[in-house]
């Protein structure tokens, strides 16, 4: 039986590890917080710090492992294709390329040189009082650090470069202009010739403005925008010369043009693959683990349905006693975060779960999307409270 080496033990990565169980693989799974869902549900689980890339090209090859995949963060990709630069894995991007798409400075500079649709980077010399713009590390996720600025004065830009800087594990940060537009997210997966499956996700933050926190798949988003967007990834990847495999992008739109903001081969976090399998039929986990595992893609039979993701989170930290919903919803899967008794941290620094609803399309979709970005489709209450 063949080993195979998971970095990532989030409740994220459950679906790419079932896949890899299922079809045979002895599946080890590594991460330093035994806390983790797959830390404590899985036979296989390695407590290692995997930013430690010597620790863990030692781990793999005491193990014998044949292969290595990522998970659902930057860190756990990047110690992928550190480790595949010494000793070669299939599916990894080499180091230069990750860093040209996971550093939002050096993909804004690339962007730029090859006319890539993406907010211009201003130098923080012209950040001046007035001038709308965005500061954010170059290196956090999740909306950690980001300040958008509309008509600041001179502290206010100090503070949000020093906020920025301090989130970043380099010091460094971005000054982008402010670009204004529906937030949306595009999936795709390469082969040799291009993209050959995609979806287009609208993306929404009702608590943390830079924090996707409200999801679900748009099947009839408008074709020509589609149809841009994609022949810039595919671009992206001939310049790059990028292997097989997931590209995951995140851009805004506005009167049919978009901007980059986003881009990463690894899967994304908050249980998104699950998003896409129970709207469309589609085995995006299956999809994102084969290219690693030496395996060609594999479609599915499509079974459209109306699903939304939403992750609960908090505008302030509190402790956590209980959901109380205002309105009926046919809850697909929840996946808790936290237990009743925690004190759970502000987004985006904690969860308190993940929960995915169906409902039917059309209106019914719209209206379940409009009251939950409104904050009417349930209260958060603390220490078990009972609120009539």
């Amino acid at each position: 039986m063949d080993r195979v080496i998971l970095l990532d033990t989030n409740v994220s990565s459950a679906p790419i590890h079932r896949y890899l169980v299922d079809v045979g693989y002895e599946v080890h799974v590594v991460g330093r917080n035994p806390s983790d869902f797959l830390a404590k549900a899985v036979p296989n689980y390695i407590n290692l710090d995997y930013s430690d890339v010597e620790a863990t090209l030692a781990l793999i090859e005491r193990l014998g492992a044949k292969y290595l995949v990522p998970g659902c963060n930057d860190l756990s990709y990047e110690t992928c294709a550190a480790i595949s630069a010494r000793r070669p894995f299939p599916g990894i991007d080499p180091v230069e390329v990750v860093r040209t798409l996971g550093n939002k400075q050096d993909f804004r500079r690339y962007a730029a040189l090859r006319d890539i649709p993406a907010p211009r980077q201003i130098a923080e010399a012209d950040a001046v009082a007035g001038r709308s713009v965005i500061v954010k590390p170059v290196d956090a996720y999740s909306g950690r650090g980001v300040t958008a600025l509309k008509a600041p004065t001179t502290d206010e830009i100090g503070a949000a470069l020093a906020l920025a800087k301090s989130f970043s594990t380099t010091g460094a940060c971005l000054i982008e202009e402010f670009v204004e537009g529906q937030l949306y997210s595009h999936t795709a997966f390469l082969g040799a010739d291009g993209v050959v499956a995609e979806f287009i996700v609208e993306e929404h933050g009702s608590i943390n403005p830079f924090a996707v926190d409200t999801s679900r798949l748009v099947p009839d988003f408008d074709p020509a925008l589609l149809g841009k967007v994609r022949a810039a990834i595919e671009q992206i990847a001939r310049d790059l010369k990028l292997t097989s495999g997931l590209i995951h992008t995140q851009f805004i739109a506005k009167d049919g043009q978009f901007w980059i903001v986003e881009i990463t081969r690894r899967c994304p976090g908050d249980l998104y693959s699950l998003l896409i399998s129970l709207s469309t039929g589609f085995d995006y986990a299956e999809n994102y683990a084969r290219p690693f595992v030496g395996k060609p893609f594999k479609d599915s039979a499509r079974r459209p349905s109306a699903i939304l993701r939403h992750t609960i989170t908090l505008r302030e930290a509190q402790t956590f006693g209980s959901l109380q919903f205002h309105r009926p919803v046919q809850i697909e899967k929840f996946f808790p975060q936290a237990l009743a008794g925690d004190r759970v941290a502000e987004s985006p620094f904690a969860r308190i779960g993940i929960l995915f609803a169906r409902t039917e399309p059309g209106a019914a979709l719209e209206e379940l999307m409009a009251a939950t970005l409104a904050g009417e489709l349930y209260s958060v209450l603390s220490e078990g409270a009972v609120k009539r």
